[in-house]
């Protein structure tokens, strides 16, 4: 594990990379297990908040991180001599409901802290991600970059209503994704960018909400990781970001 300014992997080794943020959550370890499953050569560097949770491997170079300004800028620091190698980023940073914050239910509920704390973990540090690392990913390979959205940022598809915060947390995500691939577009056409929606994975983050998933529709985190793998490998215009559902079906911004 490293946090000094010093480059993650031999600038002489040319293995393609895959970055992991939020690297310790159930997603994101499950991603990191299949694509060392279907590409044992590729490097994989995971970035969390928790590097004890992340597998001890040759492949995986584990970063901790707070996701303070300075943070990104010291891993960014380290990834310099990725630069060109990069082709796969996962961001699966995200927060439903936690000690202090609960879903509301009615405006009756709305607070204006714990409103600004969603928009934080689910849209701000995303997005303060993508600004970071605009210079490590352009390059002459293809990149693909996925977000972790919810379907419930959907404004077209809005129709239960509650939710307030986190819906529209989700929402501002996917804005700032179109808005950060319209720059990408231009400033490095090799990466693409998807706001995906997992549907309900089986993790604490889901736990309390279980008893109103219909039966079939809870899944597995290992099922979640090969979804989003096969969404993440489907064609994608530089520019345009998506907005896609775990069987590849798009969601209405």
């Amino acid at each position: 594990m490293s946090n000094s300014a010093s480059a993650v992997i031999p600038a002489e080794n040319t293995a393609h990379v895959a970055l992991v943020i939020g690297a310790s959550s159930h997603i994101g370890l499950a991603t990191m297990t299949l694509l060392h499953a279907q590409s044992p050569d590729l490097q994989i560097v995971a970035i969390s908040r928790n590097s004890a949770a992340v597998p001890d491997a040759a492949h995986i170079t584990s970063l901790e991180s707070d996701y303070s300004d300075a943070s990104l800028r010291d891993i960014v620091a380290q990834l310099a001599d990725c630069r060109g190698r990069i082709v796969r980023v996962l961001i699966c940073l995200g927060v439903l409901h936690n000690a202090t914050l609960r879903p509301e239910k009615r405006l009756e509920d709305l607070q204006a802290g714990q409103m600004l704390e969603y928009l934080r973990i689910n849209a701000v540090l995303p997005a303060l991600w993508l600004s970071a690392l605009l210079p490590v990913l352009a390059g002459p390979l293809p990149c693909s970059v996925a977000v972790l959205s919810a379907r419930v940022g959907s404004i077209a598809d809005n129709r239960k209503g509650g939710w307030y915060s986190y819906r529209a947390a989700k929402a501002a995500l996917n804005m700032l994704l179109q808005t950060s691939a319209i720059e990408y577009g231009r400033r490095a056409p090799n990466v693409t960018l998807l706001a995906y929606h997992p549907g309900t994975v089986d993790t604490p983050l889901s736990a309390p909400f279980h008893r109103s998933v219909p039966e079939g529709a809870l899944f597995t985190a290992a099922h979640t990781a090969q979804c989003l793998l096969d969404v993440m490998a489907q064609p994608a215009t530089p520019g345009d970001a998506r907005f896609v559902d775990y069987a590849g079906e798009t969601v209405p911004w």
